[in-house]
């Protein structure tokens, strides 16, 4: 059936839009908070063509349609104005209460996250060109440097517009109106209020002016407070008016007290954060250079490293660099150089594959992998790596490196070391060279407790078919635990087998790992849900707990992303196992087979007791 049809009478069989609250997804299922649940026909929503079943949990009609539910959702873009494009895969709304610093974490990665991508591009070049420019394969002050320096630097210079952007989405602003804000800040004829010497009233009321061009923390303030006063003024003027009187009155708010208040406010407070900074650096730039490139991989660890973006960002606009940026890529080149003594080192094939892998991924930027998979795993490769980076960090702090573009530390970043002098270049690469191969060194001199063959190398547990004999596809457990019937599990459409075969495990371990070599097809935000596509076209779902999409992202960590190529053993998700059943969730997991083709039938794991990277299940 098409998308946009069944979306209609899924509407129409749950009493319309106006009887709908709100609509989300997870991975199977559209989650229907209604208003009226009287005046819904079940039976008749479940006996529409392209629907699975119909649940009711949890204060949600659940309509469950499969693996391409996300789709299904989309097309109701099209006929009502229940779809978010910003929040296309949002969770279902959740009373679990959140800590502070937690909100500032998701906040600030909701910022930035959007802009990785593009910063890093832009930082790459910004290098680039700075070493051009030293080697006078470029000249100043030539158009061809102007328009060069132009595409480098204009994503830096218009920074407050792009936030404006991504904080609109964040705070659910009316975006253009953000980006107007963020536009008034960075126009010519106010900069040129900020020069020295010049003037600037608002009605007599004297401005304290200062140049908006690359700050942080001002226009995340202003579109904020612009989000409340939209609000406010949109649930009290009437339909006819607010969509033109909002707006001018957000504006004509909205900047003055950017000017007057916000502006001064966060770019004092950058300015502050910059000079502490710079007095830690100047008392001691050996210790301040080793402790970020200690810290760094033991914050992402507890995701506590977007607390030190926005400072990043703000040492950038005020000070033209950012001290702590070589840490960071130092102890990134650290992770990569330890995995590699592990793979250099384990005599366990599989696990050398995937060290080999999960060090490439590092070195481009991604430790997850390395981390997950291989240094922590392992511990004492983690360690080392965090030593070695702090030997490395000394080094870089002594020569007075610095990082002179945003973006991921990545060995593509190398450029963004290099100023407009090359002042501290040669020191960074020293220090980047002598962590990676201490690390690597180390590791393999060192050593550590290598992975069992039995667990990890599944290439000894394939079977290769004889001639004449059915081909055979086999599925390695995801987890550790109990495996359970999945007719006996508590969600009646799992257990009914209507999204597929498959198999239930109770884990006794907070870790998922790929059960493949295959393509990840879907990659919740919330983590609580993971499809792969084998690479022989089998479509799996991993569902960890039941109803655990309402944790809204809570207690789980996504290690992948859309499209990423996997190996079998590979880390997907981790989660909190305790946090999540002391929250009341059944923890109880569902292994789907969600399209079987090209095989025919599966045979079950006979074991009660599973460990991750033993088989499953057999398809034939």
């Amino acid at each position: 059936m098409d998308n946009q049809k069944l979306a209609k009478e899924i509407l129409a069989g749950v009493g319309g839009e106006s009887n709908v609250n709100s609509l989300v997804h997870c991975a199977t299922r559209l989650r229907f908070k209604l208003k009226n649940r009287d005046i819904v026909n079940k039976d008749q929503v479940a006996d529409i063509p392209g629907v699975v079943t119909v649940m009711e949990s949890g204060g949600q009609f659940q309509v469950v349609i499969g693996n391409t539910v996300s789709d299904v959702y989309q097309a109701f873009n099209g006929i009502s104005h229940l779809v978010d494009d910003d929040q296309s895969a949002a969770p279902a709304a959740t009373d679990e209460k959140e800590t502070i610093f937690g909100k500032f974490v998701d906040l600030v990665s909701g910022l930035f996250t959007p802009l990785l991508g593009v910063m890093a591009g832009a930082g790459i070049l910004k290098g680039l060109l700075s070493i051009a420019l030293q080697l006078k394969w470029v000249v100043a002050n030539t158009s061809t440097y102007t328009i060069l320096n132009a595409i480098a630097d204009s994503l830096f210079y218009f920074l407050p517009v792009l936030l404006a952007i991504t904080a609109a989405r964040k705070f659910k602003a009316n975006t253009f109106v953000a980006v107007t804000i963020a536009g008034t800040l960075v126009y010519p004829s106010i900069i040129t209020l900020a020069n020295p010497g010049v003037h600037a009233d608002l009605f007599g009321i004297p401005l304290v002016m200062v140049k908006y061009t690359s700050t942080v923390i001002p226009i995340i303030l202003a579109v904020y407070v612009a989000s409340k006063i939209e609000k406010f003024l949109n649930d009290h003027l009437h339909e006819s008016i607010k969509n033109f009187i909002t707006p001018m009155v957000v504006l004509v708010t909205v900047v003055p007290l950017t000017l007057m208040v916000f502006g001064p406010f966060g770019v004092y407070v950058g300015n502050a954060l910059a000079a502490v900074l710079t007095a830690i650096f100047n008392f001691s730039p050996i210790i301040a250079g080793a402790l970020m490139a200690t810290a760094w991989q033991i914050l992402v660890i507890f995701g506590l490293h977007w607390g030190i973006v926005p400072v990043m960002l703000n040492n950038l606009a005020t000070l033209g660099k950012d001290p702590l940026k070589p840490g960071v890529a130092i102890s990134v080149f650290a992770q990569a150089g330890a995995t590699l003594g592990v793979m250099l080192k384990t005599k366990n094939k599989q696990f050398k594959a995937l060290s080999a892998s999960a060090a490439i991924s590092a070195l481009f930027g991604i430790t997850e992998p390395a981390i997950y998979g291989v240094t922590l795993r392992l511990k004492r490769p983690f360690i080392i790596a965090v030593s070695s980076a702090a030997i490395g960090g000394g080094i870089a702090g002594f020569a007075g490196s610095a990082g002179y573009a945003a973006g991921p530390s990545s060995i593509l970043m190398i450029p963004a070391f290099y100023g407009k002098t090359g002042a501290g270049f040669v020191g960074f690469l020293i220090a980047m060279v002598v962590a990676f191969s201490t690390a690597a060194i180390l590791t393999y001199l060192i050593g550590f407790e290598d992975v069992p063959v039995k667990a990890d190398s599944l290439a000894a547990n394939k079977e290769k078919p004889q001639v004449g004999e059915p081909t055979t596809t086999h599925i390695f457990s995801p987890l550790t635990g109990t495996i359970v019937p999945l007719a006996e599990i508590k969600d009646k459409a799992f257990a009914s087998g209507a999204l597929g075969k498959g198999v239930a495990i109770l884990p006794t371990k907070g870790e998922v790992l790929s059960p493949v070599d295959g393509t990840i097809t879907m990659a919740f935000a919330t983590g609580h849900a993971i499809g792969l596509t084998a690479n022989d076209g089998t479509e799996i779902l991993i569902h960890i707990g039941l109803d655990t999409v309402k944790l809204n992202g809570q207690y789980f960590t996504l290690k992948v992303e859309q499209d990423q190529k996997v190996k079998v053993g590979d880390p997907l998700v981790t989660f909190d196992l305790d946090a999540i059943k002391a929250a009341g969730y059944d923890i109880t997991t569902p292994v789907i087979i969600t399209s079987m083709a090209p095989h025919e039938d599966m045979i079950e794991s006979t074991q009660t007791e599973i460990e991750t990277g033993e088989r499953l299940a057999t398809l034939i």
